[in-house]
């Protein structure tokens, strides 16, 4: 060892016992400097509360709706609000939702019982959702009880309406049109076939017709 290193060693023992006999605050201290001075205190962490409430639930089986959803999570505790996300036109399920629990505790434990639980060959995705990240339009209509459109009633009405013969007129010739074509299509693919004749062709006018009163 030359006369540099050992002069290096000196220098670090006699920094090492100038810490060591340091005063009672110098040694109550979270931690020193690595150059020495004055011991500086670390601030206090404080734990973060948890004040989420909303719980996003993805990939709900079909069966398992707003009553069903009810019924099994209200044993967790008190539910606030409840939603599952719907087509406007026909009123089906999205398979995925929110939930409000009154009590932050409470959503934090169905968070992590119910993360990847499988319900009816489902793996739900349940993820506490921050307050900052609650959309403000997210429950408008929560409890609106959707009622989905009849389309078959629509279609009855639109082909049992009251047709003037000018309506029933066009509406013939559409189908004669499409029945031509159709006839093409089936000589074309060489089959011997001749389709029979179309009455309302012969009779526009109809059961219930809409005279113009003169």
């Amino acid at each position: 060892m030359g006369a540099k290193a050992r002069k290096a060693s000196k220098k670090t023992i006699k920094k090492a016992s100038h810490f060591s006999h340091s005063d009672s605050k110098t040694a109550s201290a979270d931690f020193l400097p690595l150059e020495g001075g004055p011991s500086r205190e670390l601030p206090e962490t404080k734990p973060q509360q948890n004040n989420a409430t909303v719980l996003y639930i993805g990939r709900i089986p079909h069966g398992f709706y707003e009553k069903e959803m009810e019924a099994y999570f209200k044993q967790f505790g008190a539910i606030k609000r409840l939603r599952i996300a719907r087509n406007k036109k026909t009123g089906k399920s999205k398979h995925f939702g929110f939930i409000e629990f009154e009590n932050p505790q409470v959503a934090e434990v169905v968070a992590d019982c119910m993360h990847n639980y499988l319900l009816f060959e489902h793996l739900l995705q349940v993820h506490l959702i921050p307050p900052e990240h609650v959309h403000p339009k997210l429950w408008r209509g929560f409890n609106y009880k959707y009622k989905p459109v009849d389309y078959v009633q629509i279609e009855r009405k639109q082909q049992n309406k009251v047709r003037t013969l000018e309506e029933h007129k066009k509406l013939v010739e559409k189908i004669i049109k499409r029945d031509e074509k159709r006839q093409k299509s089936i000589e074309a693919a060489g089959i011997d076939y001749e389709c029979p004749e179309i009455v309302g062709s012969i009779q526009p006018a109809p059961k219930k017709i809409k005279f113009d009163e003169d």
